[in-house]
């Protein structure tokens, strides 16, 4: 085993016992960046000279026996997370020559910590996709490969794409994320790791560059339940600067990692088993339940009768708060700048050069239904439906503890099968969109393969701030699951 096949549990012990350095960890990530990043294109940005000298810092404090709980743990930053003195730019052109001055409050929270930042990773434009192909510094390719036709690039899913293929191709040893519509779950099910949104509120957004302000989640990646555990604990706090943040303890969620099934409740919502769903993944989900219920839970069915307006719901919120939160980028007063005949003529120029194509066409969806005699026949409308989607939710765990479904309704595809079709792009986060809407935890943990050897992920659900069961049944799944595949492109593997 390498330094770069560690866990993030794993790599804190070698540390701790002084069995490598911090500079040697960072550095053997470094060289797998150096390796595969060109391939891959996880990253947009690499920050190797930063990465050492925290490295040395935290060789130095844990010399000391000091430290924090990441003190040496080398960590990709989603390319939406501000960072102090690195460029940050959300996968946008109009992004590109931002360097901010101040740190958000999730990296704060790590970099408190000890984490280490490798760089910033590949996304969809501004988190506006399911597939990381709409990126304005190119798309990012998933390591793993199809048994039949492994030419073939497949999308790692998106928006947090380039986080989870870092993590999955063994670049990082975990790394953080947003999920709006899935852009979490979805991703980790196709990369074969594990991702978890948490409660909203439950994260800072202070210093996450906007997509939705309703319904972004920042969490974490890892490559095992425990890695999101210890990642989400850092992660997470209070935080005054957003108005949104929750102001309750942090729980220890790798102990909630190691607690028994008995005496929990599991719901299976039916409305979840919807036509066209990929072969294998009904399979899958049967088996989901059985590994439940021999660890000693009861499962039973629920039901969230307004799921199938999830999607229509997201889609009408989303891109209206997507069209207020980017009026911002108008080349006045930061990022890409064209000028014009006139103030007009250069919010046109900088905006019609900045933004991408997915971008210019959620800015007007969100516009339409934001517009004079639109709002209420849409926007409002969809606001009443996701009110009834919240009580769906809360009904259901009135009577069970979490619930069980698949992360998406299919493995990973290749760039042009989907993409190239919006409607067919937002049909795949049927699964993922409605715990957004609700605002409740939701995980994603790799399960099996299916019959093209590329990984499935299960999806467990809970009540809001109810992280610990998710983590509980989590852990219990990933037991139970065995899932210890590992992609065609990878740290350590024969090179492609």
């Amino acid at each position: 085993m390498t330094l770069t096949d560690l866990g993030i549990a794993a790599a804190r012990h070698g540390l701790g016992r002084r069995e490598f350095s911090a500079r040697e960890l960072a550095l053997a990530h470094i060289a797998a960046i150096e390796a595969l990043n060109p391939r891959l294109n996880a990253f947009i940005t690499v920050t190797a000279e930063q990465a050492l000298a925290a490295a040395d810092e935290a060789d130095e404090a844990l010399a000391r026996g000091e430290g924090g709980p990441l003190a040496g743990i080398p960590l990709a930053i989603k390319d939406i997370f501000c960072t102090r003195g690195v460029r940050t730019t959300a996968g946008s052109r109009i992004l590109g020559p931002f360097v901010p001055p101040y740190e958000s409050a999730v990296t704060a929270n790590l970099l408190r910590d000890g984490a280490i930042f490798l760089g910033k990773t590949n996304l969809d434009e501004f988190a506006m996709g399911s597939s990381t192909t709409s990126s304005a510094y190119g798309s990012t390719e998933n390591p793993w490969k199809r048994r039949q036709n492994p030419e073939a690039r497949l999308v790692p899913g998106g928006s947090s794409g380039g986080s989870a293929a870092a993590v999955a191709a063994r670049l990082a040893l975990g790394a953080t994320g947003t999920d709006t519509g899935g852009s979490i779950r979805q991703p980790a099910s196709f990369c074969g790791i594990t991702g978890i949104k948490p409660t909203y509120g439950r994260c800072s957004r202070w210093g996450v560059v906007a997509f939705a302000s309703s319904l972004d989640h920042p969490g974490p990646f890892g490559r095992g339940v425990e890695d999101c555990a210890l990642l989400l604990r850092s992660m997470a706090g209070h935080d005054p600067r957003d108005s949104t943040s929750v102001d309750r303890p942090v729980p220890d969620y790798a102990a909630a990692c190691r607690r028994s099934l008995k005496g929990l409740r599991i719901g299976v919502p039916r409305e979840y088993r919807v036509p066209g769903m990929a072969a294998g993944i009904e399979e899958m989900w049967r088996a989901g339940e059985s590994w439940l219920r021999e660890a000693g839970a009861e499962i039973t069915e629920v039901s969230l009768p307004h799921t199938e307006f999830g999607l229509p719901t997201y889609y009408i919120i989303a891109p209206a708060e997507a069209s207020s939160n980017l009026a911002r980028y108008d080349g006045v007063r930061f990022g890409l700048r064209r000028d014009g005949e006139d103030l007009i003529d250069l919010y046109e120029r900088t905006r019609g050069e900045g933004f991408g194509a997915e971008v210019k066409r959620r800015i007007l969806m969100g516009t339409y239904v934001l517009s004079h005699g639109y709002y209420d026949a849409y926007y409002l409308k969809a606001q009443k439906v996701r009110a009834l989607i919240f009580q769906d939710f809360a009904n259901a765990f009135a009577g069970v503890d979490a619930l069980l479904a698949p992360t998406a309704p299919s493995a990973a595809f290749a760039e042009g099968e989907k993409t190239e079709d919006p409607v067919m792009m937002y049909l795949n986060d049927v699964f993922t969109v409605p715990a957004d809407l609700a605002g409740v935890p939701a995980m994603s943990v790799p399960a099996g393969l299916d019959a093209d050897g590329l990984p499935l992920g299960l999806q467990v659900i809970g009540p809001p701030f109810g992280e610990e069961v998710v983590f509980t049944v989590a852990a219990a799944l990933e037991r139970a699951a065995g899932f210890t595949s590992l992609p065609a492109i990878r740290a350590g593997s024969p090179a492609p």
